[in-house]
């Protein structure tokens, strides 16, 4: 006689690279939270909030539990059971974004952390340790160095390690804490409920009704009926699990690539160590992004405290470098000017430096035959200013690709660097030292109108112009002020009325172009009888039935 065990197929073999996934469950996450912060609360304690206009439990403590009870009870209900309770209103953006944080936290055992909210926006915590696991004595220490450290915290915690995430979250959920190898991943999903799945409460109502209350008479059920009456997601769910379709992790941090880390046995809390082994951790992550010919703009600086925080800083360098010095500097200066803010907490386990935006950077001179030109010393000064004081602090002119003056330069911060050909003006232009914000409007007197200026009146004081050059003629950008005027479809004609004579059809404007010559500027240089020099030009020419604008636009030292 053949088994029913033995006529149940089993899992394939996945095509892709075998992976390791370690899930944690933290089933009373937001009344553990709230007693880590307000250490006073002790005994059972629940959490409510208003479901469809009463008032009802989302959240207990395991004392709470014990005596009774359950997620969703009206909180009158509760409180009659039990009369001791404390209760709070629950605050889900609050804890949502704590546990976020939390979630952080375990960057320092793995650096690939998500939140898996599919059930909950917080209780669920997946980390991907392939490759990982070594560094904590094997995937069964690290199993038991997670747990123990939550426990120690507080926390109420079970966790799993499988091959798929599925089946690490469901062995985190409906078994004891265990390492599940490839070979055993389907023996051990068959003996849990179907709510391993992750499923919704209707599915699993429905499989239930149907008398499917474990994976395993579930596996060998025809597909197309049930995908007709519980939908697509179910089949996902039970092949992801199984490992026959692959599910992603969506990390919290992004992935680094490069960096180097330090764990110390006992916690450290002085800033002064925290940079000191920022500069060793500097070192290590320059010898080998030398050794790649690569350089870096942007340093992350992670700091892993005992209780279950993370605090990061980050620097960014205006050109890619590897400058172990420069690195420390940055951080010095950045750490000065968030002195205030600094919090140890109980003390610092483990100090990770990363980097990114990494590009290509050859080795450089720096013996007798090199020609310093003091370029990399004044990038070095504006990097380290703007990290002390701000990058917005610390500007610098950048010249932009146009011949209209006030658009010609603009402030940008000093760490940005434009991409493209350069756009530095001709040495040919003569340009005043200070270019006034808005051109100002000036009465001017001519000999002739196409003359140089005799004399101005700037805000109500008259300038006797002695001499005068230009003009410098500056046409306007057709591509900016080039409009084509809109054409304003006709209206249909009235009809005449008896014995009224019929009115001329309205005027339909032609289409007309932008006409350069009413904004050509003509640049004049003037130096009136005390020896200053104005630069003022003239707007549009002369016509018979216009006359042009002048303006003062900038002043010469």
């Amino acid at each position: 006689m053949v088994s029913s065990s033995a006529t149940r197929p089993t899992a394939p073999c996945s095509l892709l690279p075998t992976r390791r996934f370690l899930a944690l469950f933290l089933p009373h996450w937001p009344t553990d939270d709230l007693q880590r912060r307000e250490p006073g609360l002790s005994g059972p304690l629940v959490l409510y909030e208003r479901i469809k206009g009463g008032l009802r439990l989302a959240a207990m403590n395991p004392q709470a539990a014990q005596a009774g009870l359950r997620l969703g009870q009206n909180l009158a209900d509760a409180r009659a059971m039990l009369p001791e309770m404390t209760a709070r209103e629950i605050d889900r953006p609050l804890l949502t974004a704590a546990f976020a944080d939390f979630a952080d936290w375990h960057s320092n055992a793995s650096p690939l952390v998500a939140v898996l909210g599919d059930v909950s926006a917080f209780g669920d915590l997946v980390l991907d340790i392939t490759g990982v696991a070594h560094l904590f004595g094997g995937e069964h220490a690290m199993l038991r160095t997670l747990l123990a450290r939550l426990r120690a915290l507080g926390y109420s915690v079970a966790g799993a390690i499988a091959p798929t995430i599925g089946a690490a979250w469901a062995v985190s959920h409906f078994a004891r804490s265990q390492v599940v190898a490839d070979t055993d991943l389907a023996q051990v999903l068959d003996a849990l409920p179907v709510g391993a799945l992750r499923l919704t409460p209707e599915q699993i109502a429905g499989l239930t009704q149907m008398g499917l209350t474990t994976l395993a008479p579930l596996r060998p059920r025809e597909r197309k009926p049930l995908q007709a009456r519980f939908g697509l997601s179910l089949l996902t769910r039970l092949d992801q699990a199984y490992g026959m379709l692959e599910e992603r992790l969506t990390p919290r941090l992004p992935l680094a690539e490069r960096y180097a880390e330090r764990r110390f046995p006992d916690p450290i809390g002085l800033l002064d160590d925290v940079l000191m082994t920022t500069r060793d951790l500097a070192i290590q992550l320059g010898l080998r992004l030398e050794a790649e010919g690569l350089g870096a703009q942007a340093f992350h600086l992670f700091l892993y405290r005992v209780d279950h925080k993370v605090m990061t800083l980050s620097v960014n360098s205006a050109r890619p470098s590897r400058d172990p010095d420069h690195i420390a500097k940055l951080f010095s200066h950045r750490a000065e000017r968030l002195a205030g803010e600094y919090d140890a907490g109980f003390g610092i386990d483990m100090i990770r430096l990363a980097v990114s935006s990494v590009d290509k950077l050859d080795g450089t001179q720096l013996g007798a035959f090199a020609t310093p030109d003091g370029t990399d010393d004044l990038a070095q000064l504006q990097d380290r200013m703007s990290s002390r004081l701000g990058a917005m602090a610390v500007l610098r002119t950048q010249f932009v690709a146009t011949h209209i003056p006030e658009r010609a330069a603009r402030l940008v911060p000093a760490m940005v660097h434009a991409a493209g050909p350069k756009t530095e003006p001709g040495p040919d232009r003569v340009r005043p030292l200070r270019l006034l914000p808005v051109p100002e409007p000036i009465a001017i007197n001519a000999e002739v109108p196409d003359g140089l200026p005799a004399s101005m009146i700037w805000r109500r004081i008259s300038y006797r112009i002695t001499r005068a050059s230009g003009p410098e003629r500056l046409g306007a950008e057709w591509w900016r002020s080039g409009q084509r005027l809109q054409l304003v479809p006709p209206e249909p004609p009235r009809p005449a009325k008896p014995g009224e004579t019929p009115r001329p059809p309205p005027h339909v404007p032609r289409l007309e172009r932008f006409n350069p010559s009413a904004v050509t500027r003509d640049y004049y240089i003037a130096e009136d009888a005390m020896g200053r020099r104005f630069w003022i030009f003239r707007e549009g020419l002369y016509h018979p039935d216009a006359s042009p604008v002048w303006y003062l636009h900038g002043l010469f030292a």
